[in-house]
């Protein structure tokens, strides 16, 4: 049933666009349904939990819980999600509505997802998620919205990271991801763990729920319509960061620095967004400020911790999702109806909207916390918390004193919000009531405010369910309207008395107020770190943003030539040579190796340092054999012929010659650049070597593999049955690279091809007869290398092999076809390559979903056919295979192509006159000549 509900309202974001095409803005009637019935679901059931791997190996899964925090937040997110879609039936324009609909029932789903989540690396991903909904809401709001949904994205996505580097440290810190086991683990008690987590929550939490000084992104989002206001910005997504300081309550409960950092944010933020609201003259800017300060008395509420402070904010919680979705729904269908929302505005019309305004007004005095309404019993509870909080003497009247002041602030405010939306009484221009179906949702959540009012007991349960979650311990709720004269009662006297004033005296108090301007503007602040970064990644862009390799490689190879030494000088000692020097092989291979730098070092022409890199590359490849490492010296040997297929197809685009050298000073620096690396790199593997037995992780490959995934070959069954996530990565990484080619080579014109006139008259001039021979090899070898291909392919779980091998000797027959054309269009090899680069993503993505039958992602499944035992490790190394055969595929089609202007100009054009040497030129005149 817990999977079921999750289920339902994600297959209502799957199905919201067509049904958005079909019935239009009436669609919000129809997904609206879904979320009532998942609603339904979730309140049958008891607590309880499901939890399905994922990664086991890690340890993550998708794990679900119900408790009695996550049952409210749930119950939230779906009511209120429901009465806004059905309230966007009717404010939507008709016309195309489906993105609307599809981010909206998407970020339902997130949100769901996110309290119900009982891993942290899920509930992370639902958190993102919220985060993309809210940005792209906001950004389809229309042209002034684009520059307010990269703010709230940037300082949202701030808070993710902080969230992303809590979940980090909690998994090493527990050894566990699932948030059950986390918060009841004994690393609490180590102050080096808890204070470092309790900063990074507090930086998720003040970010996600506009707390000072990260408050201005929500005013901000104001830009979107009125259901995205309602849902995201007062009722849902801001409450995910309430939701995670509830959720890890227990574990950080009397740690001083959460409790500081809440309560001081908090109070600030309350203070802060109360003042401002009041000189708003903007309705929904008005509940923007509002909606700020009251996050800020709940943060300040769960930072006191005692057990009544969390069963206050339990309960403000849904006072405020009540009444602030009211209010905001209700200030859309006077901004609806009258074409404004501008206080000055409405002064000028006659608004005869009786019901709109009495819930307005219902919804408005149980924000000011005005008996008999749900607001006044939260603001009570409050109240009592803060006089209750334990510390120096001091400490609770300070809370109090602050709690009381933005209580009249509010108070103020919720009277400014229906004095102004009552309208001018000698307007010519009358605004008739709007059509029940307009107000009816939002006048259900008014009217819920003072049903719950009157009769809060409804609530016990629900609120007791989640204040114990939060407190960690059971917790009996007994709410009540009235509790006797009391000392919370004589505050809330007070509040209301001077509140009173404040909205008798309106006039001053926006004088005030229009004093009272912060120096500083939170969103210059967001914008001069945007820029500030824009510049730096510009500065970083333009020193590797080059074609000048000394620019790209001298900053690592120095950083590698400091690390090595450090390293060096800390080692106790440096071991013995391990190896026999009298082998003559090792030191015929080390000669050719230092020939082949040498040369490469001193080569004047591409050709020759292609040439003598292929010994270089050749050589290691037959160290690798003699080394008894098979499938890597095949690696090497694979790579070094496709990197000379390659480079043959870009030599006729590039000068014969490299550039002339430089002055012998100038040189001084790379060589010493080139010697320091080769000198860390030796010292390095020096220092290392012999510095430990075979791991433990060695050892099990080599003792376990066989048995447990059938395959002998254990480099295979490493990449394939251990570590397939790992490859998976890498192939995937692999495909954008093909991605990236193919776009780059398609929207840029190549540099032209060289011109061949020196070569004119010869026999080498013409490309059909100097192919005779290879054509003819061809013929025989790619049918040979293709078929080779496939049976390294069928047998890398046991012998030397795999996708990756089998998929390089395959593409070197590829690059032997095509090099033995005589011309583009006879040399192309005519089959998509992007979609084969696709093919084998898919293939491996979805043969880890099979896993799942066995209980995880990648996991491999076996069978046994007629003696023969398959996995479905084929069947990814297949995916594999693909999509290196697509890469290689998409290198030959692209860097081999002609571009259409140089075959309308005949073909090719000279080469630059910088890259000319006479006698070069001269030498070439003979070998033609000959």
């Amino acid at each position: 049933m817990l999977w079921a509900s999750l289920i339902l309202v994600g297959a209502t974001c799957a199905v919201s666009a067509p049904v958005a095409r079909a019935a239009g803005r009436a669609a919000g009637w129809w997904l609206a349904l879904p979320l009532v019935v998942a609603a339904g679901m979730l309140a049958t059931l008891g607590s309880g939990s499901v939890w399905v791997p994922w990664m086991p190996t890690l340890g993550v899964g998708f794990g679900l819980r119900l408790d009695g925090l996550s049952l409210l937040f749930s119950l939230i997110v779906l009511v209120i999600g429901a009465l806004v879609l059905i309230y966007s039936a009717r404010y939507l324009p008709r016309g195309p509505n489906a993105s609307f609909f599809v981010l909206m029932t998407g970020f339902a789903a997130a949100m769901l997802l996110l309290v119900l989540a009982d891993d942290l690396v899920l509930m992370f991903v639902a958190w993102e998620a919220t985060t993309l909904c809210s940005f792209f809401l906001i950004a389809r709001s229309g042209r002034d919205a684009r520059e307010p949904a990269i703010r709230t994205l940037l300082v949202t996505a701030a808070g993710g990271l902080s969230l992303l580097a809590a979940v980090v440290v909690m998994w090493v810190g527990t050894g566990t991801t699932r948030i059950t086991d986390v918060l009841v683990s004994g690393a609490w008690a180590q102050p080096g763990f808890a204070i470092p987590v309790a900063l990074l929550l507090a930086g998720a939490v003040f970010t996600k729920s506009a707390q000072f000084p990260f408050q201005a992104w929500l005013p901000d989002s104001m830009v979107a319509i009125t259901p995205v206001s309602a849902y995201l910005h007062a009722a849902a997504m801001v409450k995910a960061g309430i939701y995670l300081a509830l959720l890890f309550s227990p574990a950080l409960a009397g740690e001083l620095v959460w409790s500081a950092l809440l309560i001081t944010s908090g109070l600030i933020t309350a203070v802060f967004g109360a003042v401002t609201a009041l000189r708003q003259t903007d309705l929904k800017a008005l509940l923007a400020y509002s909606t700020i300060s009251q996050l800020g008395l709940l943060v300040a509420m769960i930072g006191v911790g005692t057990r009544e402070a969390l069963t206050a904010a339990v309960v403000h919680t849904v006072a405020h999702a009540l009444f602030k979705a009211a209010l905001f729904m209700l200030i859309g269908v006077i901004d609806h109806e009258a074409g404004t929302r501008d206080i000055r505005e409405l002064a000028k019309l006659r608004i005869r909207m009786p019901i709109t305004i009495g819930a307005l007004a219902l919804a408005a005095a149980s924000m000011a916390g005005i008996p008999p309404l749900l607001g006044f019993v939260s603001k009570e509870s409050m109240f009592a918390a803060f006089i209750e909080a334990p510390g120096p003497v001091w400490f609770p009247v300070v809370l109090t004193v602050v709690g009381a002041l933005t209580a009249v602030f509010t108070f103020a405010y919720s009277g400014r919000i229906v004095v102004g939306a009552l309208g001018g009484r000698n307007a010519t221009r009358s605004i008739p009531e709007a059509p029940a179906l307009f107000w009816g949702a939002p006048g259900l959540l008014a009217a819920a405010g003072l049903v719950l009012g009157v009769l809060p007991f409804l609530l016990d349960d629900l609120v007791a369910g989640a204040a114990t979650s939060a407190v960690g311990s059971p917790v009996d709720a007994y709410l009540e309207l009235w509790h006797g004269f009391n000392l919370p009662l004589a505050v809330s006297a007070v509040v209301i008395a001077l509140g009173t004033a404040m909205v008798v005296g309106r006039a001053r108090v926006e004088r005030v107020t229009a004093v009272l301007r912060s120096p500083v503007s939170g969103l210059a602040v967001v914008d001069a770190t945007r820029a500030g970064i824009i510049r730096f990644g510009g500065m970083v862009g333009r020193t590797t943003g080059t074609t000048k390799p000394a620019l790209h490689l001298g900053i690592p190879v120095a950083v590698l030539i400091v690390i090595a030494a450090v390293g060096v000088f800390t080692v106790p000692r440096l071991p013995a040579v391990v190896g026999d020097p009298t082998e003559p092989i090792d030191w015929l291979l080390l000669a050719l190796v230092a020939a082949g730098t040498i040369a490469a070092v001193r080569a004047r022409t591409r050709i020759a340092a292609v040439v003598v890199t292929g010994v270089v590359g050749t050589s290691m490849t037959v160290w690798f054999f003699v080394l008894g490492a098979a499938d890597v010296a095949m690696t090497q040997l694979l790579v070094e012929i496709l990197t000379v297929c390659v480079m043959v197809l870009l030599l006729r685009r590039l000068p014969r010659e490299f550039a002339p050298s430089r002055a012998k000073r100038r040189r001084i620096l790379p060589a010493a650049l080139a010697l320091g690396a080769g000198a860390a790199t030796t010292l390095g593997v020096w220092a290392l070597t012999g510095r430990r037995e075979m791991s433990p992780a060695a050892e099990f490959y080599l003792s376990e593999g066989e048995t447990l995934t059938g395959g002998a070959n254990i480099v295979n069954t490493i990449l394939v049955d251990f570590r397939a996530f790992d490859t998976l990565g890498e192939l995937t990484v692999l495909g954008v690279a093909g991605i990236a080619i193919s776009a780059l080579l398609y929207s840029r014109r190549p540099t032209p091809v060289r011109s061949a006139r020196l070569l004119r008259g010869t026999p080498l001039s013409d490309a059909a007869h100097n192919s005779v021979f290879v054509r003819t090899v061809a013929r025989v070898l790619v049918p040979a290398i293709v078929l080779l291909s496939v049976v390294l392919l069928v047998r890398g779980h046991q012998e030397p092999g795999g996708g990756f091998i089998a998929a390089l000797i395959g593409g070197a027959g590829f690059a032997l076809l095509y090099l033995a054309a005589p011309s583009e269009s006879a040399a192309r090899i005519r089959w998509p390559f992007l979609a084969l680069i696709g093919a084998g993503i898919v293939v491996g993505t979805g043969t880890g979903l099979l896993g799942y039958f066995d209980g995880s992602f990648l996991r491999p499944l076996s069978i046994d056919i007629l003696g023969t035992k398959l996995t479905t490790a084929l069947v990814f190394d297949v995916g594999v295979y693909l999509a290196v055969v697509g890469v290689v595929l998409t290198a030959l089609n692209l860097l081999g192509r002609q571009h259409h202007t140089e075959r309308e100009e005949g073909g090719s054009e000279p080469d630059p006159k910088p890259d000319r040497n006479p006698k070069s030129d001269r030498a070439s005149r003979k070998v033609a000549s000959r």
